[in-house]
């Protein structure tokens, strides 16, 4: 995201929200293992009502979503490696060739967070790549999940550092599975390590729209949440 985008999100805490504008940073997200067919259905129904970045979906319902959004602006994300990034590499390379192959055009792929915390950063970049190379080969926007929750400070650092170097296009705080999700602090801290033209995206526990305002001041570009038709919402209202 470049500096004129970015100005663009901060527009958007500054001034009086549009909802047309909210709704294209956030992506409507339902990967709860019980979801139906019907779920997807109606979760991309209410992406195309509403306009949001992208619907966020487990794997085997991409080809689905696809099908549902074709000729919309509304985006397939995928998730990689999810919700626990305890795959090998090739498995994750795989997972995202047969995501893009399916219609997905984000891939929200989770670190090997082991590796991280053992101190094996060349697992880790190995990693990384593994997803972001297809991803930049199929023109598909790749988003890299630390779980911030699972690690300190230096930890968050590095692997934001490796994500960046990785050729990531975002930078994401957490699964919503983990044992905690999006913090201001982790926002700020991961958008300061990647600097201005990265993007960062908050998710985990984002339930309403002074949540995803605090976000978006803290430095994030895109939010994940499954509550994001009560958010639009609320913007609606104001």
């Amino acid at each position: 995201m470049n500096s004129a985008e970015r100005q663009h999100v901060i527009a958007l805490i500054e001034q009086e929200l549009d909802a047309a504008e909210i709704a294209g940073v956030i992506d409507h997200t339902l990967l709860k293992p019980a979801a139906t067919k019907e779920d997807i259905e109606n979760l991309c129904r209410e992406a195309r009502e509403f306009g949001f970045a992208a619907v966020c979906v487990n794997p085997t319902w991409v080809v689905l979503a696809a099908a549902e959004l074709n000729g919309t602006s509304v985006r397939v994300c995928s998730v990689v490696g999810f919700p626990f990034g305890a795959t090998p590499a090739d498995v994750k390379g795989y997972e995202t060739r047969r995501a893009i192959f399916d219609g997905a055009r984000e891939i929200d792929m989770v670190i090997n967070v082991g590796a991280l915390k053992s101190g094996d950063l060349r697992v880790v970049e190995r990693d990384i790549e593994a997803v972001t190379g297809l991803c930049r080969d199929g023109n598909v926007l790749s988003k890299v999940i630390i779980e911030a929750a699972l690690l300190t400070d230096e930890e968050k650092i590095t692997a934001c550092t490796l994500a960046k170097a990785a050729g990531a296009d975002y930078v994401k705080t957490a699964t919503g599975f983990g044992p905690g999700g999006a913090t201001t602090a982790d926002v700020a801290l991961m958008r300061r390590v990647v600097g201005p033209a990265m993007g960062v995206k908050a998710a985990g526990g984002i339930r309403d729209l002074d949540a995803v305002k605090a976000m978006l001041a803290a430095g994030a570009t895109r939010v994940g949440a499954s509550t994001s038709v009560a958010i639009m919402q609320a913007v609606r209202k104001k």
